[in-house]
């Protein structure tokens, strides 16, 4: 398809200031949608924003993508990251990329303009770990992430189990599933006084901790001194 030629053709379309072959559109007063051609590929970058539009910063993305050269292969793993990024006042450390079948930016409107863009956005190194399946990233992308929100802070991959015999609180199985610091950090601190219980987490990098209580913090099965605060969950999950 010609990508240049549909977007064009989109109501409302406006050349994007200072970068060639892009442009941007909203389809309400909330979104600002930006899309640049990829040179020399029939494919484009999108990248979309709510509520925090800053055409300095999608600039920067775009063109950080187009000089990296972001490329998605959705079969062996759907999120592409690239570090090194960074922006201005912003705490963003790369930028990640994602195909079709887990962004859907043109779902039911246009396939093939959909099949033809791949979704970019600012983002932290320690939200990908780069075993994730297309299931766990478009629930990632879609449920956690918040890519359109550009003042947003971390969203870590985290996975976690627990089991707490005093509240009586766990969970289900014995694999560990996706949850936010926030979760973990509630249940670490309700294991302190706590017999039998434990919380182990999974981070980025694939790093384990099995965190219980004997009167002290037991990590992995040695005993620390730990100030069981949101600095320390942050950091173990490489943020």
């Amino acid at each position: 398809m010609d990508i240049k030629q549909t977007v064009t053709a989109i109501g409302d379309i406006r050349e994007f200031p200072g970068l060639s072959d892009a442009w941007q559109w909203s389809p309400n007063p909330r979104f600002v949608f930006s899309l640049a051609l990829i040179p020399e590929v029939d494919r484009a970058y999108q990248m979309n924003t709510l509520d925090s539009f800053d055409e300095d910063l999608v600039r920067a993305v775009l063109e950080f993508s187009r000089r990296r050269r972001l490329r998605v292969a959705p079969e062996a793993r759907p999120f592409c990251v690239a570090s090194g990024f960074t922006h201005a006042n912003y705490g963003f450390d790369s930028v990640a990329a994602v195909p079709p079948s887990v962004h859907g930016y043109h779902t039911g409107k246009n396939k093939s303009l959909n099949d033809s863009v791949i979704a970019v956005f600012p983002s932290y190194r320690c939200e990908f770990s780069g075993t994730e399946t297309t299931e766990e990233a478009i629930y990632r992308f879609k449920q956690m992430l918040r890519p359109t929100i550009t003042s947003r802070m971390p969203s870590p991959y985290l996975r976690m189990r627990y089991e707490n015999r005093k509240t009586g609180a766990g969970s289900i199985g014995p694999m560990r599933g996706f949850s936010t610091p926030d979760v973990l950090l509630r249940e670490l601190n309700c294991l302190e006084g706590t017999l039998e219980s434990f919380v182990e987490f999974e981070n980025f990098r694939g790093e384990v901790r099995r965190v219980e209580w004997d009167g002290a913090w037991v990590v992995n099965g040695e005993r620390q001194e730990i100030d069981m605060s949101e600095d320390w969950v942050m950091t173990s999950l490489g943020c």
